[in-house]
């Protein structure tokens, strides 16, 4: 199942039904608000008014509204795996690949950064959106460090450190960035994604990674 699959029926309440109308209204309504308001400053009652349901129908569906943030995510979660997809059976020389799932990555961010603000906040307040999505990160750590391993295999990868642990922090080097750049703080982006191509090509392999072709 796809991470993006098991969040939403954790964090649904209801599985989400073809057609329910009042669940993807509260979801319109809460992305609707994101772009004005932080998660903290939107109430269940701003959610209730604009969708036009009743505060029933929202906990009929979603335990709070960090929940119904993560739900929104799904999409965002969907198009996360496809540019991570890219780097791991992608055609083209590593280097290249690398250059395509960050501008990927961020491009993702960026059409989702609403969501993703609300997600800053929302893992410190709820333990279960917290879990999910460090677990969303870590079901990428065995794909990357596979790809490593592979690389190493073929004699073109450092040998050292541990292929798990290097990939863990890569990832969390990745998330850590994503998340200043939606919040728009510098460095620029096209200065950050060079710095984070330069940090991933030197840390996996033997070339720099200018001559990573």
């Amino acid at each position: 199942m796809r991470e993006a699959d098991h969040l939403s029926q954790v964090l649904d309440r209801r599985a989400p039904k073809r057609g329910d109308q009042r669940r993807d209204a509260l979801l319109r309504a809460l992305d609707d608000q994101l772009a004005e308001r932080t998660l903290d400053e939107i109430t269940i009652a701003d959610l209730t008014s604009v969708a036009g349901v009743s505060r029933s129908a929202f906990y009929f569906y979603f335990e709070d509204k960090a929940a119904c943030a993560a739900a929104l995510g799904a999409e965002f979660y969907a198009e996360v795996v496809a540019a991570a997809e890219t780097l791991m059976s992608g055609t083209g020389a590593p280097r290249e690949r690398l250059e395509r799932t960050l501008r990927d990555l961020f491009a993702v961010a960026y059409k989702h950064r609403n969501y993703f603000r609300a997600m800053i906040v929302a893992r410190q307040r709820n333990v279960t959106v917290k879990g999910l999505w460090d677990s969303a990160r870590k079901s990428f750590v065995k794909p990357v460090a596979d790809l490593i391993d592979e690389e190493r295999r073929a004699g073109l990868a450092h040998a050292e450190p541990d292929s798990r642990a290097l990939a863990s922090v890569l990832l969390e080097l990745n998330e850590g960035a994503l998340e200043r750049a939606c919040l728009d703080e510098p460095p620029e982006l096209s200065q950050r994604i060079e710095a984070l191509l330069a940090i991933w090509s030197r840390a996996i392999y033997l070339a720099p990674e200018s001559d990573v072709r």
